[in-house]
């Protein structure tokens, strides 16, 4: 998967530089140029660091700062770094001293195309990795062969790294006990949806919710440029074995932008909760997206929760806890629905930067929330009591025309107690929405225009009960 460098924050004199059309607030983005897969995303030192392969950092997973544009040093020429991840050394095995931070990512080379794992190390806190002179560690000359994820295992003593064998819809597992020299162990898939590709494999373990003890492992890969899946299972250090291999595929996000997601890999606890980042794009045209400042969005931090259900283990995602610092006042209040459309001008008011609570209950005939709406355009979630779909629709959304851009998504999900909970984050141009609690997030760009600030209920018919509370979000760059 390729990615591009991070570009240094606000410079002196550029007044508009957060504030230009588009311009999510709360969402990292660059200040200049692109971004495109999170890498390399640690805790370290009290710290949060994320890289695209330049770097940035953050004491609270909210507010970011931007360190450099290029933070991997001395590249050969024509040699590009893609996508990869960040290991810390605690115990220095690989010879650069205890708890410096290690560098994995895919070195491209630009004349024969060739995709091959590099690694680099850091000295100054990960600020900046110098390239490693024997490079690469791994190389099977390939050109569909990418985005590593290094971790350790506790239970044989060694760093495992993921690779993707992108058109062979496999994950590549190898072992070092020196992130130098690695052998090749085992591969993965094809599994679940293999249609077209796979792509930046991460892999991670954690207890499940209520069940004291009961640890699973679970692997994420993105699938055909554009979504992504997961697998729950087992690992012994050597081979990855997924339960109920029947019940795949399983989708991380059922919306229309969410790729290329990592774990934070936490170094100063290990049994800290497990918290995600993902890219808000698909390649069909992320390279004409119709923005001023540059290319490529993260999503909000989402903290993963691992339930067991009548079906098997599931992930669930719940927005990141800390983004509250970020309301202002908020608005509340509750109606029963009437056959028509209703208004909420206190949340047009808002302006597109907004987390908005809607709870749903006594349905009988579809209601929608019809958002980013103004000037005849809107991104609309339709939820139908009886086939019980909720459908997200931005067909008539954006204020630009996009090739490929007017798609509709949908998630089938049942009421909780009679309730349905929607937890939506706006942002400009950007859309999340988590349904009761994280059971299923759609995530989608919308680019409306700056008039398309408004938000309506819509029903068929009446009896339903809408509780709504809404929250202006502030800026994290101003």
């Amino acid at each position: 998967m390729v990615v591009a460098a991070l570009s240094i924050c606000c410079y002196a004199g550029e007044k508009t530089v957060y504030s230009e059309k588009y311009r999510p607030q709360y969402h990292f983005t660059p200040a200049h140029r692109w971004i495109g897969d999170p890498c390399g995303l640690v805790k370290n030192g009290g710290k949060y660091f994320a890289y695209s392969w330049g770097a940035a950092s953050s004491d609270d997973l909210v507010h970011w700062t931007e360190i450099n544009d290029h933070a991997i040093k001395d590249l050969p020429a024509r040699t590009s770094a893609f996508t990869g991840s960040v290991a810390v050394d605690k115990n220095n095995t690989s010879g650069y001293g205890n708890g410096a931070m290690i560098a994995a990512f895919t070195s491209f080379d630009e004349d024969s195309k060739k995709q091959s794992q590099s690694i680099a190390f850091s000295h100054d806190g990960g600020r900046t990795y110098q390239y490693y002179a024997g490079n690469p560690v791994i190389d099977i000359w390939s050109t569909e062969f990418r985005d590593p994820t290094v971790i350790w295992d506790d239970n044989t003593g060694r760093w495992v790294m993921l690779v993707a064998k992108a058109l062979e819809k496999k994950v590549a597992f190898y072992g070092s006990d020196d992130l130098k020299h690695w052998e090749w162990l085992s591969d993965f898939g094809p599994l679940g949806d293999s249609e077209k590709s796979w792509e930046c494999p991460d892999m991670f373990r954690m207890e499940v919710d209520g069940e004291p003890g009961v640890r699973k492992w679970v692997m994420v890969v993105s699938v055909n440029w554009q979504r992504e899946q997961y697998f729950v299972g087992e690992f012994d250090g050597k081979n990855f074995k997924a339960d109920n291999p029947d019940k795949y595929p399983l989708y991380v996000d059922e919306g229309l932008d969410y790729y290329a997601s990592r774990v934070f890999q936490d170094y100063d606890d290990k049994d800290a909760p497990v918290y995600t980042i993902g890219w808000v794009n698909t390649w069909d045209y992320a390279n004409n997206a119709p923005t001023q400042y540059g290319k490529g969005i993260w999503s909000i931090p989402r903290e993963y929760i691992l339930v067991n259900t009548e079906d098997g283990y599931r992930l669930r995602q719940e927005p990141f806890d800390g983004l509250r610092v970020l309301r202002g006042k908020p608005y509340s209040t509750k109606r029963c629905l009437k056959s028509g459309v209703e208004t909420f001008p206190y949340i047009k008011d808002m302006g597109n930067t907004y987390e908005l609570e809607v709870v749903l209950s006594g349905m009988k005939t579809p209601v929608g929330l019809n958002l980013c709406e103004g000037e005849g355009r809107r991104v609309t979630l339709t939820y139908d009591p009886d086939s019980h779909y909720l459908v997200l629709d931005r067909t008539n959304c954006a204020d630009t025309m996009i090739p490929k851009f007017e798609r509709m998504s949908y998630c089938k999900v049942n009421p909780v107690d009679g309730r349905l909970k929607l937890n939506c984050f706006v942002d400009k141009s950007t859309l999340e929405v988590f349904v009761n609690d994280g059971e299923c997030t759609l995530t989608a760009l919308t680019f409306p225009s700056e008039g398309q600030a408004g938000f309506s209920l819509t029903s068929l018919g009446r009896g339903a009960v809408a509780e709504i509370t809404a929250w202006p979000l502030h800026s994290i760059w101003h």
